[in-house]
């Protein structure tokens, strides 16, 4: 009877492996409507190191899934190769049943865990559907598995309730083994698992798992403004390994949950976004979505193939122009997909193809090719702030060490008071710089980011231009995207040089001893705002803490901060935009501070000064660092 047993396990095993295999091809074929994309398949061979490392490093962040994963899918792992070992080369070793014994407890032990997570205070970013069946399915299969494993009774002889076993065993096997290969190339939950081990094999930013790596992990790749398509317009004009990345999400809400503009009720979800680009891919619909809707838009009509127009059958786009591009769910996702990068694509094929940006983006977007600056602004007046500053102007025949850069911001009078703090920073400390003067055009950050690479790339190689003309050591900015721009993105285009934010190089100046700041007294709690293009985008955390520490200040932190930090609601294009929601970003966080009964928010971006500073009624002073270290020095 064990015998019988163990041959029809074995042919069980085999037809499993043809199921993935049809499984996986399947999707793979969804895959490859996709675009080309330049790949390693050496990538493959870093699949270990990516899924035990940087994958668990983002999944520890919640303890509790954390160590249930490792219980649920190491076991599964764990049991389903010894099954291979034991039952695919017909060993039916008693020893290795005893293992899948073992390795199936483990995996069920995780899976009873699962359930309860969903059965009880189950978080509403968690989808339901098919996913509230999945550890039931994942059960039954850690069940079979067990039973299989078990040592067989000392009776030999066919009994009643040996075929009752027997029987129990291989239809638990069969429903458990359907999830995991027929079930999964149909689209159900268990495809992020063959997805989500190729996503990582062959990931569209690769230099995510490189130590050093020669590109950043976070700027946007430039597009070759010569494709007879730019940007994405359908399912099938991303690339193909976008695709794959998209199929791996499990639907976890982590990105909802971190979103600000979800959080805002703009009709934005990104969780909802990757699963309606599922849904092109598939040619269906989300009439089977059982997560979260974007807010104030229904669910079951949405609708696309791969070759059909992703508007507006599929995203409405205000959706797309919700976006502040924060970052912040790239940041919560534990399968490490690109949400931010698929939106940018998007947008420019809107703004590219199309010519169809919402608010005020055609005006900003004319101005910047008309002007240089978002404003249609005189560049010579950009430094009328510091006409009684003595500041220099830099002249190509003049070296300096500091280049100081303001950016678009410069014109606005609030933001021009934290920049004439930060030059009397730089000339207490003695500081060789200069700054451009009417030489100063846009980055084009902003343009970018709306979805204008054309006019993006016509910036940056003035700006590049203009630069080279000129001897300096380093770039000094007060404003992170401005920061972002040009140290990571400006390489692509030739432009290679050092560039820091000013709260860096303020810590710089006071570690030695270039300034020596005496200590502030604040009767009152002062937490600190991240920025995102300086947290999230260039992992700057430490640095502006370092500057107020030195001040004397006891920062308290609000409950997201660092890289978990809340968007101002200020990146992404996004007051040009101005997409409606119930709330406002910037409102969100000022409560973030109230809560925690901030009198002062210490700032770092002139786009957070200003988003902040508009919240209307009672709110804490909002003051950027080098304000903070002015005042330290006028009382030195």
């Amino acid at each position: 009877m064990m015998h019988s047993l163990a041959a029809v396990i074995s042919v069980l095993f085999w037809i499993g492996v043809m199921g993935l295999a049809v499984g996986i091809g399947r999707r793979a074929a969804l895959w490859r409507t996709g675009r080309a994309a330049a790949v390693k398949w050496q990538g493959l061979l870093a699949i270990p190191k990516r899924y035990f490392v940087d994958l668990h490093h983002v999944v520890a962040r919640d303890p509790y899934m954390a160590r249930t994963h490792i219980a649920t899918a190491g076991g599964a792992i764990l049991a389903l190769l010894l099954v291979g070992v034991n039952y695919g080369l017909a060993l039916y070793s008693q020893s290795l049943d005893i293992a899948i014994a073992l390795a199936a407890l483990i995996m069920f032990t995780g899976v009873v865990f699962v359930a309860y997570r969903r059965a009880k205070n189950r978080p509403s970013r968690l989808s339901g559907g098919a996913w509230n069946r999945l550890p039931w399915m994942l059960g039954t299969l850690a069940l079979g598995l067990l039973l299989l494993g078990l040592p067989a009774p000392g009776v030999q002889t066919a009994t009643a309730f040996s075929y009752v076993i027997s029987l129990l065993t291989v239809l638990l096997l069969v429903a458990g083994a359907w999830e995991l290969t027929l079930g999964a190339g149909r689209g159900g939950p268990m495809k992020h698992a063959m997805a989500g081990l190729a996503h990582l094999a062959f990931h569209p930013r690769v230099e995510r798992f490189e130590k050093s790596p020669s590109t950043s992990p976070t700027a946007l790749k430039p597009l070759n403004l010569d494709d007879a398509e730019l940007g994405v317009g359908k399912p099938s004009d991303f690339r193909w390994n976008q695709l794959l990345s998209f199929d791996a999400c499990v639907q976890c809400g982590k990105c909802e949950e971190a979103c600000p503009a979800f959080a805002a009720e703009q009709p934005l979800n990104p969780k909802k976004l990757i699963q309606d680009i599922v849904v092109g891919m598939s040619g269906t619909t989300d009439a089977h979505y059982a997560g979260s809707p974007y807010p104030g838009m229904p669910v079951g009509q949405h609708h696309c193939t791969t070759g059909e127009f992703i508007f507006p059958n599929l995203l409405d786009p205000q959706t797309l122009w919700a976006c502040t591009t924060c970052r912040a769910c790239v940041q919560a996702c534990p399968m490490l997909i690109e949400h931010v990068d698929a939106i940018v694509d998007m947008r420019r094929h809107q703004t590219l193809t199309l010519g169809e940006i919402p608010g005020k983006g055609p005006e900003v977007i004319a101005n910047l090719r008309e002007t240089g600056t978002m404003g249609g602004y005189d560049l010579g007046a950009r430094y009328n702030w510091a006409v009684d500053l003595n500041v220099k102007t830099a002249k190509e025949t003049e070296a300096v060490d500091v280049l100081l850069i303001a950016g678009e911001g410069a014109y606005d009078m609030r933001y021009q008071r934290s920049l004439r703090a930060l030059v009397k920073v730089l000339q207490a400390a003695k500081v060789d710089f200069a700054v451009l003067g009417k030489l100063e055009t846009d980055t084009g950050d902003v343009a970018r980011r709306l979805g204008d690479e054309a006019t993006f790339q016509m910036l940056a190689h003035q700006l590049i231009a203009t630069l080279n003309t000129l001897s300096f050591s380093k770039i000094v900015t007060a404003d992170p995207h401005v920061m972002h721009c040009l140290r990571n993105e400006y390489p692509a285009f030739g432009g290679k040089f050092t560039v820091m934010h000013h709260t860096t190089f303020m810590a710089e100046l006071i570690d030695t001893g270039a300034i020596r700041p005496k200590p502030l007294e604040i009767d009152h709690t002062l937490t600190y705002h991240d920025p995102c293009y300086l947290a999230r985008y260039n992992g700057e955390i430490e640095a502006p803490r370092r500057v107020l520490k030195t001040l004397g200040i006891s920062i308290t932190e609000m409950e997201r901060h660092g890289v978990n930090g809340r968007c101002c609601g200020g990146g992404g294009g996004a007051p040009i935009t101005d997409i409606p929601g119930k709330k406002r970003i910037p409102d969100i966080r000022i409560q973030d501070a109230r809560d925690i009964n901030a009198g002062t928010v210490a700032v770092a971006c002139p786009g957070c000064t200003a988003m902040l500073e508009g919240v209307v009624g009672p709110r804490p002073d909002v003051r950027d660092i080098a304000e903070l270290v002015a005042s330290a020095l006028e009382q030195s």
